[in-house]
């Protein structure tokens, strides 16, 4: 249910456009005016920005889809090179100044701009991805268990290694990616523990280009790849573009990450090497928030995905990985042990 009238928001409009792409980034609107109302769904992007194939997109996905079924105005709004938590913030005070409702931060580094937001317009429901730290009562935690699925992807790349060497390689060296190779890990040597697990980490801040450079991924995959790994699974957002590639090029296997990356146009030419993605629902949670505050009944607190949940998975899209039937049994047992409590999944 709309609680704002579009009157009231109407006047400080194109000022307030105006504010966020000059101070905060270019943004671009879509859909008709909400007839019930305010505006809709607004998103803050987080590194690597709309285009990323991977995590930006999938939360693109989900304004989609509630662009499409409630039919309202959206909103989403790039990042800037060297931004502050300030920049972040203001970002958001100009969506929820505008009357969109839920604004969400995608990324965990929103998170004090979301909480600095959510103070100052109470009425509006904010969201923020893969943060669980901001406990407001206006604002949803989206977060998942993304070392459930990585876990999954290591049984993968162990069934699938024939040198019995495989890669990781994270975009960053923060927590969050730590649930990543740590589920990764511990999938490939329950597994085959004669599987030789290699990691790196491209950078150890999100702004020395960790999530943005596909040269540094693709340079990190191209090191692993020389000390034999023959599955390289990455976890690094625009970065894994690169690790896709170098994959490509020596002709082994990439595991894709949050997003199904067999299915992204701009990987089309290397899809045949890509042999599954470790995918969260990013879509899925972002849509679900929007349809709850549309419902009159905002989510709020930690909202978490995982495998029983449906919203961290494993893709199915290449078919020399669909239709091996020793290993979709082996991901579907590993699968049932998570969800029964059997295997517990480390997440560091």
């Amino acid at each position: 249910m709309r609680r704002i009238s579009r009157i009231t928001v109407a006047g400080a409009a194109t000022a307030s456009l105006a504010l966020a792409l000059s101070a905060c980034g270019s943004t671009s609107t879509s859909g008709s005016s909400d007839s019930k109302g305010d505006k809709g769904l607004a998103i803050a992007y987080d590194v690597g920005g709309k285009g990323d194939q991977s995590f930006n997109d999938a939360a693109y996905a989900g304004l989609e889809q509630a662009k499409k079924e409630f039919g309202y105005q959206t909103a989403d709004v790039e990042p800037t090179e060297g931004e502050t938590n300030a920049d972040k913030e203001q970002r958001l005070v100009s969506l929820a100044k505008q009357g969109y409702n839920p604004v969400i931060g995608v990324g965990y580094a929103y998170a004090a701009a979301v909480k600095g937001a959510a103070a100052k317009f109470p009425d509006t429901t904010f969201g923020i991805v893969d943060d669980a730290t901001i406990n407001t009562k206006n604002v949803a935690d989206l977060v998942f268990s993304e070392e459930q699925a990585s876990y999954l992807a290591g049984v993968a790349a162990a069934k699938t290694s024939k040198s019995k060497v495989v890669g990781f390689v994270g975009g960053v060296d923060i927590p969050l990616i730590h649930k990543f190779q740590a589920g990764f890990a511990q999938g490939v040597k329950d597994t085959d523990p004669k599987v030789k697990v290699l990691s790196q980490y491209l950078t150890q801040t999100a702004e020395e280009g960790g999530f943005a450079s596909p040269d540094k991924g693709k340079t990190a995959a191209e090191g692993q790849i020389e000390k034999k790994a023959d599955v390289v699974y990455a976890a690094a957002g625009l970065s894994g573009q690169g690790v896709i590639e170098a994959a490509a090029t020596e002709k082994v296997w990439a595991i894709g990450v949050d997003s199904d990356q067999y299915q992204q146009e701009a990987l089309a030419k290397y899809k045949d090497s890509i042999l599954t993605s470790a995918m969260k629902d990013v879509a899925k949670a972002v849509y679900n928030l929007a349809k709850s505050v549309e419902d009159g009944k905002p989510e709020t607190g930690i909202v978490r995905g995982d495998l029983k949940t449906g919203e961290v998975s494993l893709s199915n899209s290449n078919p020399k990985f669909a239709d091996n039937a020793e290993l979709q049994a082996a991901i579907k047992t590993a699968k049932e042990k998570i969800i029964s409590g059997e295997i517990k999944v480390k997440s560091s």
